[in-house]
């Protein structure tokens, strides 16, 4: 059986060198597929080196991947892809070579008996079934839509660079799978300016075949490179959040060593000292964080280690935050103004002077006859008048990836929230979290009693990695609750999904993955410390709908959803307005 498989792989790997032309291409034949239908696996060949001829295929899969980086749906995108490949190649290579139209007919015939069913639940399944009947019978009528369809992909047939390929795909995946991708995260010029640096920052295994697991992002860029060229496949069309796979990711002790310096290349040096640091890490990463550990700093543009390309990435994000503003900046300023006015109502109501019966202060001439004949000596009023500092606020930014389609608008909604509350005077302090291998990363971008200037560095906002969200509350609320004011709030910013990338530590015992109920419950539960604490604690959700169930058991009734970031401000400024109010 090894010895027919070796054949097979051997004359598999002669065809797709043979169409191609090139005997160097790294050829990946399909030994198992061909022992399921050899017309199958040949046809899959013939492609694999028709396309390496005509097409790059691996700018082709690095568009995939960098498609699929920005959430979009895997399942769909591939078969679209499948089928743009075939319209791109199929009919070109079976004009050029005898023998291919008759490979590519028995193979299609194969998927309409086998799999007929299945492909006929989903629309891009139904478009396969209506391209194989028109290639093996020809002028076969379809529904208007399916035609549409088919005629669009037909352009592919005078394809002339793999740029017209990857323009079609991306078109077909916006039009037909989901509309508002743009809207949400960016064209295609956005796509393609995902930086291999985000791609290979990025966690790939939970998209990754088991026995592939341990390779990461090499290995689901070679996945997605063989998946294309499948004429089978899994027609079935994915949830639009896939389920992942948790796993435990294990390093061994020398890459454990470089751990922390990788932190400080990617994110800037600490600002604490290194006693400060083993204080903080030691009071916080105890019971399930006692493997993690956290990482202060100002960010990578405020203290660089070198010059990486890290640094040059967070620049261009800064500047593009910069642009956003610009763009808005009349926008911006009205919601300043009109969040400022709101503010400032409330801290009248607060400041109005009261008089009150006292031992001290203006004599009450009406009140002397108490002398000798009352216990109540109190001769005299005072006034008092309540401050607008007897409030705090500090604001928790999650940034983690699932961040980054909407990055610019949370910069602008902190920065109205910022700008507003520094002209009422209360103070506040704005973080950001995410979690980096081990790390969970807190950068400041202002302290609470620093001036209106100190929020400019908002826009230094970027996002990255996981989020382990109760470690970053906790260690986030340290200084809230060190403050003296009587009133402390904390807004906290986030997906409702709280999901951290394990790392073990080696000896170190496996803890349980940080993700699903697990995690919701540890993030509910530092919430409610908080509380317990005496701190108002509000949750502005920007996640999935079906997410929300999370939320409410993270936050309980104090909590926000909001389906455009563009209302942030508004509910922050409703909620510290009832605070404000509520107090008086």
């Amino acid at each position: 059986m090894e010895e027919r498989q070796m054949e097979i792989a051997n004359r598999m790997r002669n065809l797709i060198w043979t169409v191609c032309g090139d005997y160097t291409m790294e050829a990946k034949p399909d030994v198992e597929g061909f022992l399921r239908c050899k017309y199958i696996a040949l046809y899959d060949g013939i492609k694999q080196g028709a396309f390496a001829k005509y097409f790059d295929k691996e700018a082709l899969s690095l568009y995939l991947v960098k498609k699929i980086y920005l959430q979009a749906q895997e399942g769909p995108l591939m078969e679209i892809a499948r089928l743009c490949m075939e319209e791109a190649v199929g009919s070109r290579i079976a004009g050029e070579r005898k023998g291919v139209d008759s490979i590519r007919k028995k193979a299609y015939e194969y998927v309409l008996d086998h799999d007929l069913e299945h492909l006929l639940h989903h629309d891009l399944g139904r478009l396969k079934i209506a391209i194989m009947r028109d290639a093996l019978m020809g002028g076969s009528t379809q529904e208007k839509k399916l035609q549409e369809r088919m005629d669009s992909l037909h352009e592919l047939r005078d394809a002339k660079d793999t740029m017209e390929v990857i323009r079609k795909i991306d078109e077909c995946y916006n039009s037909w799978v989901d509309p508002e991708f743009e809207k949400k995260v960016g064209n295609l010029e956005q796509v393609l300016s995902v930086t291999m640096e985000e791609l290979t920052e990025y966690d790939w295994r939970d998209f990754l075949t088991e026995e592939m697991y341990e390779e990461n992002f090499e290995a689901y860029l070679e996945q997605m490179s063989q998946q294309m060229t499948a004429t089978g496949g899994d027609y079935e069309e994915k949830d639009k959040v896939k389920q992942r796979a948790h796993k435990i990711l294990r390093v061994t002790e020398e890459e454990m060593k470089k751990v922390y310096t990788y932190v400080e290349l990617n994110f800037g040096k600490t600002y604490l000292t290194p006693l400060e640091e083993k204080k903080i890490n030691y009071q916080f990463c105890r019971g399930i964080h006692g493997d993690c550990g956290l990482y202060f700093t100002d960010g990578i543009l405020a203290n660089p280690v070198r010059r990486n390309y890290q640094l040059e990435y967070a620049k261009k994000q800064r500047d593009k935050n910069k642009y956003a503003y610009y763009d808005n900046h009349r926008i911006v300023k009205r919601n300043i103004e009109i969040l400022t006015g709101i503010l400032k109502k409330s801290i009248v109501m607060r400041q109005e002077i009261n008089e009150v019966i006292a031992d001290k202060g203006r004599l009450q001439p009406q009140r002397l006859w108490r002398v000798g004949r009352s216990r109540d000596a109190r001769l005299f009023t005072q006034t008092e008048k309540q401050d607008s500092r007897e409030f705090v606020v500090e604001l928790l930014i999650d940034a983690s990836g699932s961040q980054r389609a909407r990055q610019e608008k949370v910069v602008l909604q902190a920065y109205i929230i910022m700008q507003a509350l520094s002209r009422v005077g209360i103070p506040h302090k704005v973080m950001s979290f995410c979690t980096f291998w081990d790390h969970t990363i807190l950068q400041r971008f202002r302290e609470y009693d620093e001036d209106e200037s100190a929020n400019e560095r908002i826009f230094t906002f970027t996002t990255s990695s996981n989020n382990r969200d109760g470690l970053a509350i906790r260690a986030a609320s340290q200084s809230l609750l060190g403050r003296e004011e009587e009133n402390k709030i904390m807004i906290i910013l986030s997906d409702g999904r709280p999901y951290d990338v394990i790392m073990n530590r080696p000896n170190a015992r496996n803890p349980e993955p940080y993700f699903g109920e697990y995690a919701v419950k540890d993030t509910g539960v530092e919430v409610r410390r908080l509380r317990n604490l005496g701190v108002s604690v509000l949750g502005v959700f920007v996640g999935e709908e079906k997410e929300l169930d999370a939320e409410k058991k993270i936050f309980g009734k104090d909590f926000a959803y909001i389906r455009d970031i563009s209302n942030f401000s508004k509910i922050v400024g409703n909620y510290l307005t009832k605070q404000l109010e509520e107090n008086c």
